[in-house]
């Protein structure tokens, strides 16, 4: 980026943003010496490799291998593009940006586009909130709202809304607006019918949950159809489709609302339906959320490990309820998260569980969850006396070590630790069923192994980035004197000029390298100096932002206050190696003859000059 006004906006920001507080919202932070140790968002953590430097308002994680800055921890941590993290930011610091720019021959970038699409999905939400507060066509809604018992409070925590039971509603909305119709539709409030080719209303008749982000922004919604409006092809819950602000696999209803309470208790509350966590977070339970309508899946645990260190899922006592926890114990198994589970008595969902006994006995129930082995044992052995030795007794026992044998193995977790944990299984199972631990562990590694053999991948397909984690810098190929370079000047700043005199940016082989020690230059020749919090707000690119916070991190360990001394000589042997490239250039050039007899004289002349000058040697005089 250029040397603007808005590198100032940017600064002041970057300054009213302490990365401590920013981070320490979502991850406790340990105070190490000048350190601050957490647990990484962004993969598997056990022992704290997460590390923020309040010094230099910087973090790295030594696992993932990546770093930087207020503004890439946020897009990192949120999926955001600068602008938006920059915007996110200024909002928390009660600072007013400007108004952007027009684009060059006013053509919109994607980021404006998307920008454009949040806002018109705040708009539809408000009008659909207000509509449920004043209009009459509503009176249903507000009455199922009063039948259910959640109250007003709640739904102005919600913004609840209603969509009339009305095909063109919305589409009629929006005419005369800064939004059109084709905004709405790639955001999945209306359709275009396929027999007429005409847009109708998605949501028409339905009580509407607005699905915000982590940032409060609404993404989508979730719309439960009255019964007044039902017909038999009426689907009692509908959510938004995936559109480019929203995927249900990696959201989580009222995730913005209970972060705050993850915070201070860390543990969350995980329910099947919205108006369960509505009416949850009513009776004083603040850090219940809900999926949407899937499972809790893998990205969901990723997610809530940034905030918590146990998940409580409240599933209903029906045989759906039990059906569906069977299903994720394999996750529930393997990750590092204290996961429980709640079967709620007598079929009830935890809406009506909480209106006919109350918080107290929810808050009991929760006590009372157990974790995922013992889940599964007592869904196994729920008709079977498991000491018993029967046929019944050892399908039961096989069952629950092919759940064991079918769990991934957190990648993160040490072999002790898993060690560990498995053989906390095994004498539990012993002791269960009645059986040696011998005899577990020996059929536990049988099925494990049948299980691998079943699931084996396709060559060439092993060790692929799972989705959602971050892919980690790579470490630069140039010659370790580019980097010895950068590192140098990291933690030197007035070197730069003193690089500059002997050093152009293009000798620099390393293009990211490169660039950096560019911007240093042209820091110099605008009179900043190029110190690392000047240099990250030069670059929006987490993957740059990471590479500075890594050379400088890897300077500080090199170096002291003498470090600049070692500059003269890095400076000569860069110079030594562009010597030796030139030479083996214009040898392979002699030998394939690309010079006339005067032109490779010149050369040969030009390449003897640059070498007694640079050992000192003055130049020949003609007598």
């Amino acid at each position: 980026m250029s040397l603007t006004s808005s590198l100032d906006t940017k600064e002041q920001v970057r300054q009213a943003t302490d990365i401590v507080d920013l981070i320490g919202e979502a991850i406790p932070l340990q105070r190490r010496g000048r350190l601050y140790l957490g647990l990484c968002p962004w993969h598997d953590d056990t022992r704290p490799s997460f590390q923020v430097n309040p010094e230099r308002q910087t973090f790295r994680c030594w696992v993932c291998d990546v770093g930087g800055d207020v503004f890439s921890y946020v897009m990192r941590r949120d999926q955001l593009e600068f602008r938006e993290a920059l915007e996110m930011l200024a909002e928390r610091a009660g600072i007013e940006l400007r108004p952007r720019a027009p684009h060059e021959h006013g053509k919109p970038t994607a980021g404006d586009e998307k920008r454009q699409l949040y806002r018109a999905h705040q708009w539809a939400a408000e009008l659909f909130h207000r509509v449920l507060l004043n209009d009459a066509r509503a009176e249903p809604a507000r009455r199922y709202l009063q039948q259910r018992g959640i109250d007003q409070a709640s739904i102005e925590r919600h913004a609840i809304g209603f969509s009339p039971n009305e095909w063109t509603w919305l589409v009629e909305q929006v005419v005369g607006t800064e939004f059109s119709a084709p905004q709405l539709e790639r955001l999945g409030l209306i359709g275009t019918s396929a027999k007429s080719g005409r847009r109708y209303d998605r949501f028409k008749g339905r009580l509407l949950f607005p699905i915000r982000d982590v940032q409060g922004r609404t993404v989508a919604v979730g719309g439960r159809i009255l019964p007044e409006f039902a017909n038999e092809e009426s689907a009692k819950y509908i959510n938004s489709p995936e559109t480019p602000l929203f995927s249900k696999s990696n959201q989580l209803y009222g995730l913005e609302l209970a972060r705050e309470a993850f915070g201070r208790q860390r543990e969350a509350i995980v329910t099947e339906g919205y108006t369960d966590c509505v009416v949850a977070q009513q009776f004083g339970f603040a850090n219940t959320v809900a999926v949407l309508g899937t499972a809790l899946g893998e990205s969901h645990v990723r997610m809530l490990s940034r905030y918590v260190d146990r998940v409580t899922l409240v599933l209903d006592g029906d045989e759906a309820g039990k059906r569906r926890a069977n299903e994720i114990l394999d996750l529930f198994l393997a990750g590092r998260l204290d996961l429980r589970i709640l079967t709620l008595p007598d079929g009830s969902d935890p809406c009506d569980f909480l209106f006919a006994r109350g918080a107290a006995a929810f808050a009991e129930a929760l006590s009372e969850s157990v974790d995922a082995l013992e889940h599964k044992l007592r869904l196994e052995t729920a008709d079977v006396d498991p000491a018993a030795g029967t046929y019944e007794a050892n399908r039961a026992l096989e069952n629950v070590l092919a759940t064991l044998a079918a769990a991934p193995r957190p990648s993160q977790v040490s072999e002790s630790e898993l060690r560990l944990r498995e053989d906390q299984f095994i004498s539990r199972l012993a002791r269960q069923f009645n059986v040696e631990e011998g005899r577990v562990r020996v059929r536990l590694n049988e099925v494990r192994a049948a299980t691998a053999a079943r699931s084996a991948r396709p060559p060439g397909l092993a060790g692929e980035p799972v989705e959602g984690m971050p892919i980690a810098v790579e470490d630069s190929q140039a010659d370790a004197w580019e980097r010895e370079l950068i590192e140098i000047l990291l933690q030197e700043p007035e070197a730069v000029s003193r690089a500059a005199e002997s050093l152009r940016p293009e000798a620099i082989q390393d293009a990211r390298l490169r660039t950096i020690y560019a911007k240093c230059c042209e820091l110099l020749e605008a009179g900043v100096s190029a110190e690392l919090d000047r240099l990250l707000l030069e670059f929006e690119d987490p993957a740059m932002q990471s590479m500075l916070v890594k050379l400088d991190e890897a300077g500080r360990e090199r170096g002291g206050s003498d470090l600049a001394a070692q500059l003269p000589d890095v400076l000569e042997s860069l110079a030594r190696r562009r010597e030796r490239h030139e030479q083996r250039r214009l040898t392979t050039a002699m030998k394939e003859k690309r010079f006339d007899q005067q032109e490779e004289v010149e050369q040969l002349e030009d390449m003897f000059r640059q070498l007694r000058h640079r050992q000192g040697i003055s130049e020949p005089t003609d007598e």
